[in-house]
């Protein structure tokens, strides 16, 4: 590959929404008709997506999957004291939301394999103060949910899954979002399996958990704003029940969501074929490639991540430099948490406790995978990747 060659190819980004004209559309009608902030449209698209999860579950949309969790942990009734379980190997968002309640984070390692949450390490983690689990579908991968439902029955603790990967990810045959857990949350943001934008959607079959987590969305206020606004009666009056916060999702992002939700399942067709590509065309290098979902479960492939090996002819970092000369865009899942300065310090962390998560660190990078690459930009990942490691 000469740099002549290289110099013309235009950049792959890391990750890039798929955008259509039907959500042009739904955001022009959703700016002319007034509705700017909650409203109808919100209203459709939680309905929407409930339809789509099934299993009696209620959908309350959010501005973000981080005031999702939030969100969810207050409902729990998570406060100071109390302690929650989650893995090293996410988004710090994960454990912020526990900090703002002045509970405690408890760390876990990360299964070597398929680098979600350790079921072993959650046995030696929970304690008297544990409230809440709450695992991460790595990538969109489903965590062992059997096992961690069971456990957390046994010792009566709460589950909250952080679906942020695992839209629509299932787990032996059930879609995310319709198990036993307490709570599951998504993530809408820009580079996830479907977008709108910022935003997030918090699930729960649980009535009495839907109930608080409205309220609380929106300044504790005992009604929507949407319910009050569009009232036939004088409906001026409300009563603030709770120091809420503001975590509502706007019409102008619903809007979006409507539609993409309509597309998930093809965005997920397309994801599928791309990630069996890239299993068939770099199986022969010297890397570990993800795990893949048993055969009754469905894997998102929000992220494709590669680890090298021992035999791989360059580091991690000089494989990402490399990449970026040929204009790829890559990134890593996720600097473990155990590694920045604030959970380092404030919880006396070190790569030794979490020797798979710090292992499968130092090794990763996630290569470009979403539903608006072509076939074309996936072959020059391939072929590039294949020239960098010796094949």
């Amino acid at each position: 590959m000469n740099g002549k060659i290289m110099s013309e190819l235009p950049f792959i980004p890391f990750a890039l929404p798929q955008i259509g004209e039907e959500e042009i559309a739904e955001v022009a009608d959703a700016l002319r008709s007034g509705w700017v902030t909650t409203g109808p449209k919100t209203k459709q698209f939680e309905t929407d997506f409930a339809a789509y999860l099934g299993g009696e579950v209620e959908a309350i949309a959010v501005n973000s999957a981080t005031a999702g969790l939030h969100l969810a942990l207050e409902a729990l009734g998570v406060g100071p004291g109390d302690e929650v379980i989650v893995p090293t190997m996410t988004f710090t968002a994960t454990a912020e939301v526990v900090r703002y309640l002045g509970a405690d984070p408890i760390f876990v390692d990360c299964c070597p394999t398929t680098l979600n949450i350790d079921v072993e390490g959650i046995k030696q983690a929970i304690s008297a103060k544990t409230k809440v689990i709450m695992p991460v579908h790595y990538g969109g991968l489903a965590c062992d949910m059997d096992k961690i439902l069971a456990l957390a029955a046994e010792h009566g603790i709460k589950v909250l899954e952080d679906a942020a990967h695992a839209f629509p990810t299932r787990f032996d045959q059930q879609l995310i979002g319709t198990l036993d857990s307490d709570v599951a949350v998504f993530s809408f943001y820009a580079n996830k399996t479907m977008t709108t934008g910022e935003g997030g959607m918090v699930v729960t079959k649980n009535q009495a958990l839907a109930k608080r987590i409205k309220v609380m969305r929106l300044h504790g206020i005992s009604r929507d704003a949407f319910d009050r606004f569009t009232s036939e009666k004088p409906a001026w009056y409300y009563e603030v029940v709770a120091p809420g916060f503001k975590y509502n999702m706007p019409d102008t992002a619903a809007a979006m969501g409507i539609h993409q939700l309509k597309r998930i399942d093809q965005f997920w067709q397309r994801r599928e074929y791309l990630a069996k590509r890239y299993f068939e065309q770099l199986a022969d290098l010297p890397l570990i490639l993800p795990a893949r979902a048993d055969s009754s479960d469905v894997h998102s492939w929000h992220l494709y991540v590669i680890r090298l090996t021992e035999q791989a002819p360059c580091t991690r970092d000089e494989l990402i430099e490399k990449l970026a000369e040929a204009k790829i865009g890559t990134s890593v899942h996720y600097v473990p948490l155990h590694r920045h300065p604030y959970w380092r310090d404030s919880y006396q962390l070190s790569p030794e406790q979490f020797p798979q998560a710090d292992k499968a660190y130092l090794s990763m990078l996630s290569i470009p995978l979403y539903t608006k690459m072509t076939d074309e930009q996936q072959d020059h990942i391939i072929a590039t990747l294949r020239q960098l490691l010796g094949k």
